[in-house]
């Protein structure tokens, strides 16, 4: 996982450069979490674990409605830049490091609901450690709990495997910011180069290398459902709102 640490250690204080309103988007997308949660029978008294919160994007704006947030990261920098935009926005929530692969070794309790948004699950390189995130995560439901993850829609990007994103540009007090991402493919892997581009009065660049594996909605199901899950779905952005397909299961 060290690639992954150093990745979004790298991003931690530019990441909510990849949005053009973080803030905004920070609520935006709580509301459709608290839509699906809402839908599956809980209320704001649920209590949360977001076991890849990065910046606490969702772990922010999900306390600010009033749930018991823990969020948790594998990255140091990102778990800090998370604690200062809790304090910024006036909201509690326990952080912790730790990898969703051993949740137990820092988590005794069970929560009503856990989270793993922005295509975090895509991190594990091979079946093995993906099913050793699956049972990890399910472990920390409780029974009946809820667990709800999004990733990129790799059913149809494995029948093309483009070699880049579409750009994002984003208008700045000084010019623009135009962020995307290259693909290099090997079978079902690839690797990834994050770049932003401010250009304002002067230009800057920052380039920052990931690796994913390229995880089909089939794959993903099969393993929630053989780990304790049940009544998987799949919900898409055409539905939610949220820009990637999201999976919900109910611990048995």
């Amino acid at each position: 996982m060290d690639i992954i640490q150093t990745f979004y250690d790298d991003l931690a204080s530019r990441y909510d450069q990849l949005f053009a309103d973080w803030q905004a988007a920070s609520k935006e997308q709580a509301v459709i979490l608290d839509g699906i949660f809402r839908g599956s029978g809980f209320d704001r008294s649920a209590r949360v674990l977001d076991c890849a919160c990065g910046i606490g994007t969702q772990a922010i704006g999900l306390a600010a409605l009033g749930y018991r947030v823990t969020a948790s990261d594998i990255s140091g920098g990102e778990l800090a830049e998370a604690g200062k935009r809790a304090r910024e926005n006036g909201v509690r929530i326990r952080f912790e490091h730790a990898d969703f692969r051993a949740l137990s070794e820092v988590f005794s309790e069970q929560f009503d609901i856990v989270i793993a948004m922005d295509n975090a699950l895509p991190h594990m390189l091979t079946r093995e450690d993906l099913a050793k995130a699956v049972g990890s995560i399910a472990a920390r439901l409780r029974p009946g709990g809820l667990f709800a993850a999004s990733i990129r829609d790799y059913d149809a990007l494995l029948k093309t495997r483009p070699p880049y994103s579409p750009p994002y540009v984003h208008k700045t007090e000084q010019g623009q910011r135009v962020s995307f991402q290259t693909w290099d493919w090997s079978g079902e892997n690839y690797k990834l180069i994050q770049y932003i581009l401010d250009d304002g009065k002067e230009l800057r660049a920052v380039r920052s290398a990931c690796e994913y594996r390229a995880v089909r909605r089939e794959e993903l199901t099969e393993l929630l459902l053989s780990n304790g899950c049940r009544e998987a779905v799949w919900i898409f952005p055409e539905d939610t709102g949220f820009y990637q397909p999201v999976v919900i299961v109910r611990k048995s």
